[in-house]
Protein backbone atom coordinates (compact mmCIF):
# COMPACT_ATOMS: atom_id res chain seq x y z
CA UNK A 1 0.00 0.00 0.00
CA UNK A 2 2.80 2.45 0.85
CA UNK A 3 4.36 1.73 -2.56
CA UNK A 4 1.13 2.72 -4.30
CA UNK A 5 0.76 5.86 -2.19
CA UNK A 6 4.34 6.85 -2.95
CA UNK A 7 3.13 7.79 -6.46
CA UNK A 8 2.37 11.48 -6.03
CA UNK A 9 -0.82 11.45 -8.15
CA UNK A 10 -2.23 8.37 -6.46
CA UNK A 11 -1.57 10.04 -3.09
CA UNK A 12 -3.39 13.17 -4.27
CA UNK A 13 -6.36 11.09 -5.47
CA UNK A 14 -6.50 9.15 -2.18
CA UNK A 15 -6.17 12.30 -0.03
CA UNK A 16 -8.79 14.14 -2.06
CA UNK A 17 -11.22 11.22 -1.73
CA UNK A 18 -10.73 11.06 2.06
CA UNK A 19 -11.19 14.84 2.43
CA UNK A 20 -14.35 14.76 0.27
CA UNK A 21 -15.89 12.01 2.38
CA UNK A 22 -14.87 13.78 5.59
CA UNK A 23 -16.54 17.04 4.49
CA UNK A 24 -19.76 15.23 3.45
CA UNK A 25 -19.93 13.43 6.80
CA UNK A 26 -19.11 16.60 8.75
CA UNK A 27 -21.83 18.60 6.99
CA UNK A 28 -24.29 15.78 7.67
CA UNK A 29 -23.37 15.70 11.36
CA UNK A 30 -23.30 19.46 11.91
CA UNK A 31 -26.55 20.26 10.16
CA UNK A 32 -28.01 20.78 6.72
CA UNK A 33 -28.89 24.37 7.41
CA UNK A 34 -25.24 25.18 6.68
CA UNK A 35 -25.87 24.44 3.03
CA UNK A 36 -28.44 27.02 2.06
CA UNK A 37 -28.84 29.46 4.93
CA UNK A 38 -25.36 30.99 4.79
CA UNK A 39 -24.56 33.81 7.17
CA UNK A 40 -21.30 35.78 7.08
CA UNK A 41 -19.90 33.44 9.74
CA UNK A 42 -20.86 30.38 7.65
CA UNK A 43 -19.23 31.85 4.53
CA UNK A 44 -15.99 32.58 6.39
CA UNK A 45 -16.09 29.06 7.83
CA UNK A 46 -16.47 27.47 4.38
CA UNK A 47 -13.64 29.57 2.95
CA UNK A 48 -11.34 28.61 5.81
CA UNK A 49 -12.26 24.92 5.55
CA UNK A 50 -11.41 24.94 1.85
CA UNK A 51 -8.07 26.57 2.58
CA UNK A 52 -7.35 24.19 5.46
CA UNK A 53 -7.96 21.00 3.45
CA UNK A 54 -6.25 22.14 0.26
CA UNK A 55 -2.79 21.25 1.57
CA UNK A 56 -4.05 17.89 2.85
CA UNK A 57 -5.27 17.06 -0.66
CA UNK A 58 -2.27 18.06 -2.75
CA UNK A 59 0.48 18.13 -0.10
CA UNK A 60 3.66 19.75 -1.31
CA UNK A 61 2.59 19.40 -4.95
CA UNK A 62 1.34 22.86 -5.80
CA UNK A 63 1.84 22.30 -9.52
CA UNK A 64 -0.83 22.74 -12.13
CA UNK A 65 -0.99 19.00 -12.72
CA UNK A 66 -1.37 18.31 -8.98
CA UNK A 67 -4.26 20.78 -8.79
CA UNK A 68 -5.87 19.28 -11.89
CA UNK A 69 -5.60 15.76 -10.45
CA UNK A 70 -7.25 16.92 -7.19
CA UNK A 71 -10.00 18.82 -9.03
CA UNK A 72 -10.62 15.91 -11.40
CA UNK A 73 -10.87 13.55 -8.45
CA UNK A 74 -13.45 15.85 -6.84
CA UNK A 75 -15.52 15.92 -10.03
CA UNK A 76 -15.41 12.13 -10.43
CA UNK A 77 -16.17 11.40 -6.78
CA UNK A 78 -18.99 13.95 -6.78
CA UNK A 79 -20.46 12.37 -9.94
CA UNK A 80 -20.31 8.91 -8.37
CA UNK A 81 -21.83 10.21 -5.15
CA UNK A 82 -24.70 11.87 -7.04
CA UNK A 83 -25.27 8.67 -8.99
CA UNK A 84 -25.42 6.64 -5.76
CA UNK A 85 -27.81 9.15 -4.19
CA UNK A 86 -30.10 8.91 -7.20
CA UNK A 87 -29.86 5.14 -7.67
CA UNK A 88 -30.17 4.08 -4.04
CA UNK A 89 -32.83 6.07 -2.14
CA UNK A 90 -31.85 4.51 1.20
CA UNK A 91 -28.27 5.71 0.69
CA UNK A 92 -29.63 9.15 -0.18
CA UNK A 93 -31.71 9.24 2.99
CA UNK A 94 -28.68 8.20 5.05
CA UNK A 95 -26.49 10.93 3.55
CA UNK A 96 -29.03 13.73 3.12
CA UNK A 97 -31.45 12.97 5.95
CA UNK A 98 -35.11 13.88 5.96
CA UNK A 99 -36.97 17.13 5.54
CA UNK A 100 -37.92 18.70 8.88
CA UNK A 101 -41.26 20.41 9.47
CA UNK A 102 -40.71 23.74 11.24
CA UNK A 103 -44.19 25.31 11.17
CA UNK A 104 -47.56 23.59 10.92
CA UNK A 105 -50.81 25.55 10.57
CA UNK A 106 -49.36 28.74 12.00
CA UNK A 107 -47.60 27.13 14.96
CA UNK A 108 -43.83 26.95 15.27
CA UNK A 109 -42.62 23.48 16.19
CA UNK A 110 -40.00 24.50 18.76
CA UNK A 111 -38.52 21.01 19.21
CA UNK A 112 -37.98 20.73 15.45
CA UNK A 113 -36.30 24.15 15.37
CA UNK A 114 -33.92 23.02 18.11
CA UNK A 115 -33.24 19.75 16.34
CA UNK A 116 -32.44 21.64 13.11
CA UNK A 117 -30.40 24.27 15.01
CA UNK A 118 -32.46 27.10 13.53
CA UNK A 119 -33.26 30.17 15.58
CA UNK A 120 -36.73 31.72 15.51
CA UNK A 121 -35.16 34.80 13.88
CA UNK A 122 -33.71 32.69 11.06
CA UNK A 123 -37.10 31.04 10.56
CA UNK A 124 -38.87 34.41 10.43
CA UNK A 125 -36.31 35.67 7.93
CA UNK A 126 -37.07 32.71 5.65
CA UNK A 127 -40.82 33.25 6.07
CA UNK A 128 -40.48 36.94 5.13
CA UNK A 129 -38.31 35.98 2.13
CA UNK A 130 -41.33 34.04 0.88
CA UNK A 131 -43.48 37.16 1.12
CA UNK A 132 -45.34 36.14 4.26
CA UNK A 133 -45.58 38.71 7.07
CA UNK A 134 -46.54 36.50 10.00
CA UNK A 135 -45.98 32.93 11.10
CA UNK A 136 -49.74 32.71 11.70
CA UNK A 137 -50.23 32.91 7.92
CA UNK A 138 -47.96 29.89 7.34
CA UNK A 139 -49.64 26.56 6.68
CA UNK A 140 -46.37 24.70 6.41
CA UNK A 141 -42.66 25.55 6.63
CA UNK A 142 -40.15 22.79 6.00
CA UNK A 143 -36.36 22.63 6.20
CA UNK A 144 -35.63 20.68 3.03
CA UNK A 145 -32.79 18.19 2.70
CA UNK A 146 -30.82 20.71 0.64
CA UNK A 147 -30.92 23.25 3.49
CA UNK A 148 -33.56 25.55 2.00
CA UNK A 149 -36.70 26.44 3.92
CA UNK A 150 -39.91 26.01 1.92
CA UNK A 151 -42.94 28.00 3.05
CA UNK A 152 -46.57 27.44 2.08
CA UNK A 153 -48.91 30.12 3.34
CA UNK A 154 -52.63 30.77 3.54
CA UNK A 155 -52.12 33.03 0.52
CA UNK A 156 -50.86 30.00 -1.39
CA UNK A 157 -54.08 28.14 -0.56
CA UNK A 158 -56.16 31.11 -1.73
CA UNK A 159 -54.20 31.26 -4.99
CA UNK A 160 -54.58 27.50 -5.46
CA UNK A 161 -58.33 27.70 -4.90
CA UNK A 162 -58.56 30.60 -7.36
CA UNK A 163 -56.56 28.60 -9.91
CA UNK A 164 -58.83 25.58 -9.46
CA UNK A 165 -61.89 27.79 -9.94
CA UNK A 166 -60.31 29.37 -12.99
CA UNK A 167 -59.53 25.92 -14.45
CA UNK A 168 -63.16 24.84 -13.88
CA UNK A 169 -64.40 27.96 -15.66
CA UNK A 170 -61.98 27.46 -18.54
CA UNK A 171 -62.85 23.77 -18.82
CA UNK A 172 -66.59 24.60 -18.89
CA UNK A 173 -66.01 27.18 -21.63
CA UNK A 174 -63.95 24.74 -23.69
CA UNK A 175 -66.41 21.85 -23.16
Amino acid sequence: MSEILSNNYVRIIFSTLVIYLFIVIAIRLFGKKELAQLSVVDLVFILLISNAVQNAMVGPDSTLSGGLVAASTLFVVNYIFKYLLFSFPKFGKLVEGDATMLVYKGKILESHLKMAKITPDELMEAIREHGVASVHEVDLAVLEVDGNISVLSNEYQKKTVKRKKAHKIINKQEG
